[in-house]
């Protein structure tokens, strides 16, 4: 919004709003005061309204380290939506990039809202049903699909499919029913997929968030060079106009996510529950697809990944062994796999800090494949 300022002081240090660079900083350092600033009074009248995570939770297993942390305020992804929502709308230009990824985390995070709200208040170990999850998770992710097919900046764009270590489209999907249902089933499962990776992630204070800033980080640089006809043209990536303008929604991120990691971190005073996490992968979900690097997400949240696949492997191979005692064996000690590790006498502190060591480096190994073309 205040971008426009740009536009008539161009003899004025505020035509420097003119740069997404610019905008980025300032949308980073907005969010992370507004986080720094609402922090406490949001910890403070959680913990009074007793928004507080048991014992039972469905995360904590049977480690007793976790008992330490009952009562602990969740629904903390208020604080990050609500920085990135305002720091995004404050200082990036609005477009049909910006306002789709925003529609998107703002909606996810009311669902995860609702299932945080069914656990606290009323007490429902399972929150909302997975198929009412479901069905908000779709319902969200075609109107995002619909906003872009419909637009005409992105009409024709959102219809390309780019691939890693490719310096052409792989494959274009056709203007009719069914390129719009094969683009609907492609971005369903990164929006839905990776807003349950992190839900899955959120399990150790500081992981989910820490891990977070490394995948946001590179896609803002990413979007930025998306948005950058030359830079575009020099990486031999797809350019993507106006896209840019989502490395300001990035910086936000960022920005709001350290922050929250300040009161998140161990021991944490807050945790951010579904309403956080189910948004934040949704969010990153739907902006790898709209600068043109779905596939690349999979490097980049290489921890996101493992940790959804690990469930899945515990699942299936507990399946795959069950005896006529309806008993299966166990693949890991524990999944998500952060707590295998657990199990395996790591201190949580460890496990955390390892996690996103092996965060950065996926994010670097993902970040060099715009060179490798």
């Amino acid at each position: 919004m205040l971008s426009y300022l740009a536009h008539y002081a161009e003899n004025t240090p505020l035509r420097l709003l003119g740069y997404s660079t610019v905008r980025t900083l300032l949308a980073a350092l907005t969010a992370m005061g507004i986080g720094f600033v609402i922090g406490p009074w949001l910890i403070a009248r959680l913990r009074r309204l007793k928004f507080g995570e048991g014992v039972d939770d469905p995360r904590t297993g049977d480690l007793a380290h976790r008992f330490d942390k009952k009562n602990t305020p969740t629904m903390g992804g208020l604080l990050i939506s609500g920085s990135v929502i305002f720091s995004s709308l404050l200082w990036a230009e609005p477009n049909v990039w910006v306002i789709v990824a925003l529609f998107v985390y703002a909606t996810l995070t009311l669902v995860g809202f609702r299932d945080d709200y069914l656990k606290v208040v009323h007490r429902s170990k399972a929150g909302i049903s997975s198929s009412e999850k479901m069905f908000w998770q779709t319902l969200i992710t075609a109107l995002a699909l619909v906003a872009l097919v419909l637009h005409p900046q992105s009409a024709a764009k959102i219809r390309e499919l780019w691939l890693p270590f490719v310096k052409n489209p792989a494959f274009i999907f056709p203007a009719d029913a069914w390129g719009f249902g094969g683009l609907f089933v492609m971005m369903f499962l990164w929006v839905v997929g990776f807003s349950n990776f992190i839900n899955l992630t959120d399990g150790l204070d500081g992981l989910a968030t820490g891990c977070t800033i490394s995948v946001a980080l590179v896609y803002g640089i990413m979007a930025y060079a998306a948005g950058h006809a030359i830079i575009a043209d020099y990486l031999l990536i797809s350019n993507v106009p106006g896209t840019g303008e989502l490395t300001v929604v990035c910086g936000a991120l960022i920005g709001a996510c350290i922050a929250f990691l300040w009161y998140n971190s161990h021991p944490a005073e807050i945790f951010m529950g579904d309403t956080g996490s189910l948004a934040l992968g949704g969010l990153i979900g739907i902006m790898a697809f709209m600068v043109h690097q779905p596939v690349t997400l999979v490097i980049v949240g290489g921890v996101f990944v493992a940790e959804g696949l690990s469930v899945v492997i515990q699942v299936g191979y507990f399946k795959a062994t069950k005896g006529p005692d309806g008993v299966g064996k166990r693949f890991f000690r524990m999944a998500p796999i952060h707590h295998h590790f657990q199990k395996l006498g790591w201190p949580e502190t460890k496990v955390v800090a390892r996690f996103w060591i092996l965060s950065l480096i996926c994010a670097l190994a993902g970040l060099a494949t715009l060179k490798l073309r």
